[in-house]
């Protein structure tokens, strides 16, 4: 909202009404459920130890009953990370082999939560969801987090782990041509770092690169930042907070493998990306599948107006979640040339 578009308060009489609220109604709820369990970061918690106890012991928001998922084997594993750094944690989680068969996708998922906090367990539905729906195999990758381990340490990791997918297509039943680097807010930067270091490194070659309001431009000066700045869960001072996290005092926030949003992007693989219009970061996502189409990269966008940052991970409460969750699996299904997404509890068919 902009300055002139607010109410004006007169001298004398009754305050006017209070502007109508921007969110979703069916998502008000969430969200202050949501903000109330989460810590207050770059407040009174500082420190990423106690927000990560915080988010451990808290209570959780209600969540719908638990809907079946048809995903084959999961395994959690280990495998090798960049050179001279510790081997990288993995989940991989495979598609029922009753309903899928053939080549498939393969998927590199990174979590979000500001290259500090979050981890596998936390984004466990949403890699088994994109499991079930793309009928892909997809491996989510728990890199090393900030402030213990500072810039380029998550980007490092990423880049890592998109090589062992790549050498690994075969043995998770991939298709070669089908690898596919995916993220939410975060983990949507860094599966567009992953990407980049892949252009500029000769491989390994990525048919997509999935990003679900994903972090892309340390500047934090956007209108969507300063609109959003609190009360849609996501704050303006969350976000500083992960900034100061994962740049430390002498971070170079404007190196594109922290700062995507300014790096030259031709070449890069297609894209699908997902906004909320009441996210701080919605500006840097609307803007960079902007600069996507001006380098020649062919975008798909889906744009939520009511949402807010986190939106996708509900969508037994939210119909716009289940609309794009749909969007993001069909994309992921469409890698494997000629092959058909049968639908959301299974994503293989002809």
């Amino acid at each position: 909202m902009t300055g002139t578009d607010r109410p004006t308060r007169l001298p004398t009489g009754p305050d006017p009404a209070p502007s109508p609220d921007r969110l979703a109604a069916e998502a008000r709820p969430l969200v202050d459920a949501l903000s109330a369990a989460f810590p207050d970061l770059g407040g009174s918690v500082t420190d990423a130890a106690q927000a990560r106890r915080i988010l451990a012991d808290g209570g959780r928001p209600p969540r719908p009953p638990k809907r079946s998922r048809a995903v084959g084997p999961v395994v959690d594993r280990t495998i090798p990370g960049p050179v001279g750094a510790p081997e990288l944690p993995v989940r991989v989680y495979l598609p029922d082999p009753e309903t899928c068969t053939g080549p498939r996708p393969t998927v590199v998922f990174f979590h979000g939560g500001g290259y500090t906090l979050c981890g596998i367990e936390s984004h466990d539905a949403t890699a088994r969801g994109l499991c079930a729906r793309a009928g892909a195999a997809v491996v989510s990758v728990a890199y090393r987090l900030a402030p213990e381990h500072r810039f380029p340490a998550a980007a490092d990791d990423a880049y890592a782990a998109l090589c062992w997918c790549a050498r690994e297509v075969a043995s998770l039943g991939g298709d070669p041509g089908a690898l596919v680097t995916a993220g939410d807010s975060s983990g949507g930067g860094l599966a567009t770092v992953a990407a980049l270091r892949a252009r500029d490194r000769g491989g390994p070659e990525v048919a997509l690169q999935v990003l679900i309001y994903p972090v892309l431009d340390a500047g934090e000066d956007t209108p969507s930042y300063r609109e959003n700045a609190e009360g849609y869960f996501l704050t303006a001072a969350h976000m500083r907070w992960f900034w100061q996290q994962y740049l430390g005092p002498d971070g170079d926030g404007a190196h594109p493998h922290a700062s995507p949003l300014g790096a030259e992007l031709t070449g890069l693989p297609p894209a699908h990306l997902v906004t909320a219009g009441c996210d701080p970061l919605c500006d840097e996502g609307v803007a960079y599948a902007r600069r996507l189409r001006a380098a020649g990269v062919p975008v798909t966008h889906g744009h939520h107006p009511r949402m807010f940052h986190g939106f996708l991970g509900f969508p037994g409460l939210l119909s716009e979640a289940e609309t794009a969750v749909t969007a993001v699996a069909e994309a992921i299904a469409s890698t494997v040339k000629g092959r058909k997404n049968s639908g959301e509890e299974g994503g293989c068919a002809g």
